[in-house]
């Protein structure tokens, strides 16, 4: 341990530990902009600076070690004015569209020249600003916003994809794609990590939500929501909620109340109805000899990974469509055929934590089924749009006959929640009921789980990636004959959907101080345990689903509404 004083308050901490590292310990804030834990820490802002014993002038407290007997200084008027005027010299070539921009009073540029009361004027602005990048059908780049704290280039380079970087140097030296072509022609895979790790307005989802109004106001439209499983422990946050609180029941009567005779059903359903569809197909490879390891295909980030980077495993992917466009293609087919409503009339809205289904509900495999993709950030605007007093509302419940699903459905959200929903259905497919419920070895957020089961006489070995820098490792060890994987989940965001692109906006405060993925999967694992039925094959609806108009799982029917087929894609468009 390395004994120092902040601000003449004495603390312990760590021999490597970094001030910043010390600071908290001993409560004293000190900003920062380039920083962001488990993705960046680089000293490039300059937000962090602080008077250090030993140090010849002043030093960044992100990156500078601690040493033993050291005294810092974080709030003088040298530290002070150095972080104002590096405040207004970033304000210098920002463009201040402040009050229309989609990170408003969650802006961590906004929040901290409001706290160091800059003159946002004092360097001049620029004659012009660059053009926004808006080809892609998920993301939005509006440079004129970047402050070139690379923290998206930190986020895309954790995901090994690359689409984004620094281009030039000095005054030039901007965000860009290879080439500087458009971010749509590139091999970016709609993940939105970039906007998560981005402190402002510079990366951001590209809005459906006018869409979405307009189908409620017109009469011709019938219009049904279904919500993604994280939704439920992620809306309550830009109310004010604790990060992590199931605010499901409120979220359903919130979307109720967006217009008349909008309904609002559970998209938990389908996710039981891809297990089960799943399960069958796994057991049927492993049975008859089938391509394995067999890859979940719930995850479009992930889909596209693959289809740039490993499209000689395309037919190792299960040919299940993801639990939102299985919902789209069932309500276009048995929805509508069981009420006699035209699906052309039938607006199908789905709300999820990422940006990539936005892609996914484009994609030609997809028939247009699932007409709008929107972000739980999305969803959130329009409540307040509404004039919807999100926290006093009652509570309320999904609509039938898509209301009713298991736990198992509800952990799809979290990394490993696939995999362990899966398990607990082929478990008992294998070896009969009695069998394990939790398969808590495929928990967690580490890149790259590992586990291996033996049920029913039949040993399966499974890996789950967590974020795309782990799915990488698990494939280049799947190419070099290292590991011999059974079945293989992946979700494309570090700790699944969770912490998906289209998630609330986290105060940088927050996401420093405590593990957000952690907390939020936690709610949905305790929300499973409070269920009556927690494996997939249980639900009521689904058995409803197979009875009355798919027969059996994996049957010629199902195949047709329920399963797809991919695209090898080349590096650059």
């Amino acid at each position: 341990m390395v004994n120092l004083k902040i601000n003449g308050i004495a603390v312990s901490v760590p021999e490597g530990s970094t001030i910043l590292d010390a600071a908290k310990v001993a409560n004293v804030k000190i900003p920062t902009l380039c920083y962001l834990k488990d993705v960046q820490k680089c000293g490039s802002c300059r937000m962090c600076l602080v008077e250090a014993t030993g140090a010849r002038g002043l030093v960044a407290a992100c990156v500078y070690p601690v040493s033993e007997g050291m005294e810092v200084q974080t709030n003088t008027p040298k530290v002070r004015q150095s972080r104002k005027t590096t405040l207004e010299l970033i304000l210098s070539t920002h463009n201040k569209k402040c009050l229309s921009c989609a990170r408003s009073t969650s802006c961590e540029l906004q929040r901290l020249a409001l706290e160091y009361n800059c003159d946002e004027d004092k360097f001049g602005s620029p004659e012009e600003y660059p053009v926004v990048d808006d080809s892609s059908v998920s993301l939005i780049r509006d440079n004129s916003k970047c402050i070139n704290c690379t923290r998206c280039v930190a986020a895309c380079d954790m995901q090994t994809v690359g689409a984004i970087g620094p281009i030039r140097r000095g005054f030039a030296k901007h965000i860009g794609s290879p080439f500087e072509v458009a971010l749509a022609d590139t091999n970016c895979v709609n993940c939105g990590q970039c906007i998560v790790a981005c402190p402002v307005g510079a990366l951001t989802e590209k809005s459906n939500v006018q869409q979405v109004w307009d189908a409620i106001s017109d009469p011709t439209k019938e219009v049904v929501f279904y919500t993604a499983p994280s939704v439920r422990v992620q809306l309550g946050e830009p109310f004010g909620n604790p990060v992590g609180t199931n605010v499901e029941k409120k979220m359903v009567t919130a979307i109720k109340a967006l217009g008349q005779n909008v309904k609002c059903f559970n998209m938990d359903v389908t996710a039981d109805l891809t297990i089960i569809e799943e399960a069958t197909e796994l057991l049927s490879r492993v049975t008859t000899g089938g391509t394995i390891p067999m890859f979940t295909s719930c995850c479009p980030g992930w889909i596209k990974f693959i289809e740039h980077n490993y499209p000689e495993y395309l037919d190792n992917l299960s040919t299940c469509k993801s639990p939102q466009q299985m919902f789209g293609s069932l309500l276009k087919t048995y929805y509508c055929e069981k009420n006699n409503i035209d699906p052309a009339n039938l607006f199908v809205v789905s709300v999820i934590p990422c940006t990539a289904k936005k892609f996914e509900v484009e994609r030609p495999e997809m028939n247009l089924d699932t007409d709008v993709a929107l972000t739980t950030r999305e969803l959130a605007k329009m409540i307040s749009e509404a004039g919807i007093d999100f926290n006093a509302i009652p509570d309320g419940e999904y609509d039938n006959p898509f209301e009713i699903a298991t736990g198992a459905g509800a952990i799809f959200g979290a990394t490993g929640g696939v995999m362990e929903a899966a398990l607990r259905t082929a478990a008992v497919k294998l070896g009969g009921e009695g069998q394990p419920i939790e398969f808590s070895e495929v928990r967690g957020t580490d890149g790259v789980k590992e586990a291996e089961y033996t049920i029913g006489g039949v040993t399966v070995s499974v890996a789950v990636a967590s974020g795309l820098g782990g799915a990488r490792k698990i494939m280049e060890m799947i190419k070099s004959g290292e590991k011999n994987y059974t079945f293989v989940e992946v979700m494309a965001c570090p700790g699944g959907c969770i912490n998906g692109g289209g998630q609330p906006y986290v105060p940088d405060e927050i996401r420093n101080s405590i593990d957000v993925r952690a907390v939020r999967a936690n709610a949905l694992y305790t929300y499973d345990e409070s269920l009556p039925l927690r494996q997939s094959h249980k639900s009521p609806v689904v058995d409803l689903l197979y009875k009355e108009y798919f027969g059996e799982p994996n049957s010629h029917k199902a195949h047709e509404v329920l399963h797809t087929t991919y695209t090898a894609r080349n590096k650059f468009n």
